[in-house]
C-alpha cells in the first residue's frame, strides 16, 4: 500500500468526523473563549482597585539592641496580622475587583548589610505597627524605599547577573514543618539560645558592596470557604489514623435490580464490621504518632497561603558563585522527613538543564527568560504563576502552600544580639521616647 493510499484514507475519515462532530470543537472553543474573556475581565477590574484601594507600602523594622522575647512573640505578631482578612462577595471580585489581600516578609541583605522589611496595604498600617510595637516596643518602623527599584530593572544584563529560584512543599500541605519549638522552649537564656535565623545573618553579612540577597514570603490570611485546606488534613489525619467510615453504604435499588436482571448476581446482605480488640493506637508506629500530634497541631491554627522567593544578585566582576547556598542552606534548618520541607521548585532555578530530547534548545534563551521572569514577579510581589491561574490544591506539593502562624515566625522574626551576632545588621540603640504632656510649648 502507497503513501498515497493512507493519506486518502486519513482525509476520508477526518472529513467524515469532523462533518459529524463541528460542533464539539466549536463548543470546546467558546468554552476556551468564556474563560479567557473572565481571566482578562476578573484581572482588569483587579489592577483597577488596587491603583485606588490597596496601594500597598514598604516598611523597614529597626530591631531593638536586646530581645529577650522568644520566636513565640514573633509568632503572636503574625497572628495579629490575620485579621486583616476579609473574602469578597461575588459582586465585589467581579465587578469591582476586589481580592484577598496579604502582604510581604522579607530579609535582604544590601552590600553586606540585613535589613528586615514588611509590606503591607496603607489601609493596614496601623494594625501591622501596633501589633509589632506590642511584642517589640524598642521596635523602630518607617516607611522605606523599595530597595528592588534601586537596581538595574533590566536584570540580567551586561553589568549584573543573578541566580533565583521559588520555593515548593515536597508533601501535602498539611504536614508542618520543623518550628522553633524543636530549637528552643521559651525558657533558655538568649546566651544559650539556638536560633537557625542566626546563620542567614551571618551570611548575608559576608556579602560585597555590589551583592545583594533577597528573601521574601507572601502571605494571605485564608479560611476554609477561600481554601479548604483544614478539609483535606482532616483526610490525611483519618487516614494514617486507619480510621474507617462507621456507615455501611447501601447500593441503590434501581442498581440491585439491574444487576440481577443482567448478571444474575443476588444482592448481598451488608457486611458487618468487626472491631478489632487491639486500639488503633496500638497499631501506630512511634513516628505516626508524632506526624498526627503534628497534624492535629496545625489543623487547630489559623492558616496563611504562602509563596517563597530567594534571588541572588550581584555585579558580575564581584559575583561569587558559592555564596548563592547562603540562604539555600537556611532553609535546610527546616526540613524533617517525617514532616514537610521547603525546598527549591525544580522548574524556577536559573538554570536550564540540557536533557537528551533539548540539548539545543536555546539553553542560553531560556535561562535569561526564566531569570528576567523571577526578577520581574519578585519586584511586583506577585504571586506564583501569575498571570497564569494557578490551581490550589491542598492534597498536593507545590509553589503555592500552607503555613501557620508557628511556621512563618520560625522562618521569619527578630533574633537578640546574643543569639545572632551579624554586625552589619542595625539595631536600636535607645528608643526615641514621646515628650511629656506636661511640657510647655509657647
Amino acid at each position: 500500500m502507497s503513501f498515497a493510499f493512507f493519506l486518502t484514507l486519513f482525509r476520508f475519515y477526518f472529513w467524515t468526523i469532523l462533518k459529524d462532530w463541528w460542533w464539539l470543537i466549536l463548543f470546546i472553543e467558546c468554552v476556551w473563549l468564556l474563560k479567557l474573556t473572565l481571566f482578562i475581565w476578573y484581572h482588569w477590574r483587579k489592577e483597577i482597585y488596587s491603583a485606588k484601594e490597596n496601594d500597598m507600602v514598604l516598611l523597614e523594622i529597626k530591631i531593638p539592641e536586646e530581645i529577650l522575647e522568644p520566636i513565640k512573640a514573633m509568632e503572636t505578631v503574625i497572628t495579629g496580622f490575620w485579621q486583616m482578612y476579609k473574602f469578597p462577595s461575588w459582586y465585589e471580585k467581579w465587578w469591582q475587583g476586589e481580592d484577598p489581600t496579604g502582604f510581604t516578609l522579607e530579609i535582604a541583605s544590601i552590600d553586606g548589610i540585613p535589613h528586615f522589611y514588611i509590606r503591607p496595604p496603607k489601609r493596614v498600617r496601623p494594625v501591622f505597627e501596633a501589633h509589632i510595637y506590642s511584642q517589640y516596643p524598642q521596635a523602630e518602623i518607617f516607611e522605606a524605599e523599595d530597595y528592588a527599584k534601586n537596581v538595574p530593572q533590566d536584570l540580567p544584563n551586561a553589568e549584573w547577573d543573578m541566580w533565583a529560584t521559588e520555593y515548593k512543599n515536597l508533601k501535602p500541605w498539611a504536614y508542618p514543618i520543623k518550628t522553633y519549638i524543636e530549637f528552643e522552649t521559651g525558657k533558655e537564656k538568649e546566651e544559650k539560645r539556638i536560633d537557625p535565623i542566626a546563620s542567614l545573618l551571618e551570611g548575608m553579612a559576608v556579602l560585597k558592596p555590589g551583592e545583594q540577597i533577597w528573601v521574601q514570603i507572601r502571605c494571605l490570611p485564608v479560611l476554609d470557604e477561600y481554601l479548604p485546606w483544614h478539609d483535606s488534613a482532616k483526610k490525611l489525619r483519618d487516614k494514617i489514623a486507619r480510621r474507617k467510615d462507621a456507615e455501611v453504604k447501601f447500593k441503590p435499588m434501581a442498581q440491585e435490580a439491574a444487576e440481577f436482571l443482567i448478571a444474575g448476581t443476588v444482592p448481598e446482605a451488608p457486611k458487618e464490621q468487626v472491631e478489632s480488640v487491639i486500639p488503633v493506637e496500638m497499631k501506630l508506629t512511634p513516628g505516626e504518632k508524632l506526624v498526627l500530634a503534628e497534624l492535629e497541631k496545625k489543623i487547630g491554627k489559623l492558616g496563611f497561603l504562602c509563596n517563597m522567593r530567594y534571588i541572588y544578585l550581584a555585579k558580575r566582576d564581584v559575583m561569587f558563585r558559592p555564596n548563592i547556598r547562603l540562604a539555600m542552606s537556611y532553609f535546610t534548618n527546616f526540613v524533617s522527613d517525617n514532616m514537610n520541607a521547603l525546598v527549591p521548585a525544580a522548574e524556577t532555578i536559573t538554570k536550564v538543564k540540557k536533557n537528551w530530547y533539548d540539548w539545543f534548545w536555546f539553553i542560553k534563551r531560556r535561562t535569561y527568560l526564566r531569570k528576567r521572569r523571577l526578577f520581574r514577579s519578585y519586584v511586583n510581589r506577585a504571586w506564583v504563576g501569575y498571570p497564569n491561574p494557578c490551581v490550589n490544591d491542598p492534597t498536593k506539593s507545590g509553589r503555592r502552600f500552607v503555613l501557620t502562624a508557628e511556621e512563618i515566625a520560625s522562618l521569619y522574626h527578630f533574633p537578640g544580639r546574643i543569639a545572632a551576632q551579624a554586625p552589619t545588621l542595625a539595631r536600636v540603640e535607645a528608643r526615641k521616647g514621646e515628650p511629656p504632656s506636661s511640657l510647655p510649648i509657647d
